[in-house]
């Protein structure tokens, strides 16, 4: 343990749980985020307010740190490579970010090792997309290559009708855009997996994942796949692993087609939303397992100890202003619910606010658990 400062470049929700695990072993924890009142900037020993490009702030972050981490991707890479020019540790190396940043450079860098993935080309013109329909026929998804999140940055073109509408919305000449083939999936699953400095791998139990517009709702470990589709998944978690050579936690979202094919639809080199059922459902959850990879410490136990249903706790439809959470009472009553909340001091509609994990013996009663938590757990405004 020679490492007792360890940076964050971002104070969201993630930075906080990676805070609050980590003060386990004793570790001191410095946030760069432009919110003075973000979630983790309430337990963490420094806060640098800056916003995740501003060069100076990034180098003060380094100066103050052992190791430096992210909790999302959209930050500033050329400086971190910097940095780690000038001999701080950075991981996930600056290198893999650089990689995975821009989406039309992940899916090249996968394809080009074999790794199975949608079929894609670049975008320099709206004639490309014409020409790309057909070839791929509808629907298909034009995408900005860098930032989105949740949706944004995507637009699923249904028609010819629908190209210069969905040209214009993402910037047409002025972004980096992609075409990609439109993968008719019967699920979404993700699998996380850790890499420690020294190469040593740790998988986790395959998850199933739930979207509705473009946001995770609900996540189910283990995922109701055959043992056989889960072994696939597993192996290419792992390959991509190795040819990454990341350090700490990613995520690997894929997609299952109707014939149980698998294809990588984006990989995370961060903690991730669809492995906070981890907290409760594993030996060692995804932020303490971040931790362990990026400080050289023995990976932990990735087994489920119960199986485990999470749910998003989202902005509710119609309020807007200061934060207030209903029903927590109602469903800390039931056995096996800890609900998670962020502590945003001001809430939308769909923002993410906190979570719910349900752990049971089973996936059906969790999920009948998690419906009734969903239904009395509620996000609204003081308004």
């Amino acid at each position: 343990m020679n490492f007792k400062n360890i940076g964050i470049i971002g104070g969201g929700q993630l930075g906080k749980m990676m805070v609050l695990e980590g003060k386990k072993l004793g570790l001191h924890f410095n946030i760069l985020d432009p919110s003075h009142d973000c979630p983790a900037s309430s337990i963490a020993d420094q806060h640098i307010i800056g916003n995740f490009y501003d060069q100076e702030k990034i180098q003060s972050l380094a100066e103050i740190s052992d190791v430096i981490t992210y909790e999302f991707e959209h930050i500033d890479a050329d400086m971190l490579v910097e940095l780690e020019k000038q001999g701080h540790r950075i991981y996930p190396s600056p290198s893999t970010l650089k990689i995975i940043q821009n989406k039309y450079e992940q899916k090249n860098f996968l394809q080009k090792y074999g790794l199975s993935v949608p079929k894609f080309q670049k975008v320099v013109s709206i004639e490309d997309i014409d020409r790309a329909t057909e070839e791929y026929g509808f629907p298909l998804i034009l995408k900005s290559c860098k930032g989105g999140y949740d949706g944004k940055g995507n637009y699923v073109i249904k028609t010819k009708g629908d190209i210069k509408k969905a040209y214009g919305n993402l910037g047409g000449s002025h972004r980096d855009l992609m075409i990609e083939a439109y993968i008719p999936f019967k699920m979404e699953i993700s699998v996380l997996i850790a890499r420690g400095i020294t190469g040593e791998m740790k998988i986790y139990p395959l998850a199933e994942n739930i979207h509705e517009n473009n946001i995770l709702k609900t996540t189910i470990a283990p995922a109701r796949v055959r043992r056989e589709t889960e072994e696939k998944a597993h192996k290419l978690a792992l390959k991509t692993m190795e040819i990454l050579k990341g350090i700490g936690i990613f995520c690997i979202e894929m997609f299952v087609d109707q014939e149980d094919n698998l294809f990588i639809n984006e990989i995370a080199p961060r903690t991730h939303n669809s492995g906070h059922y981890t907290i409760e459902g594993c030996s060692t959850s995804q932020f303490y397992q971040h931790l362990r990879g990026i400080l050289g410490l023995p990976l932990g136990d990735t087994s489920l100890v119960k199986e485990a249903v999470m749910i998003n706790l989202l902005g509710e439809e119609g309020y807007v202003g200061k934060t207030k959470v209903t029903g927590v009472e109602k469903a800390l009553a039931l056995s096996g619910v800890y609900v998670h909340i962020y502590g945003k001091t001001d809430t939308k509609p769909n923002r993410k606010m906190g979570h719910a994990t349900i752990v049971d013996t089973n996936v059906a009663s969790a999920l009948k658990k998690a419906d009734y938590v969903r239904d009395i757990l509620k996000i609204i405004s003081e308004d």
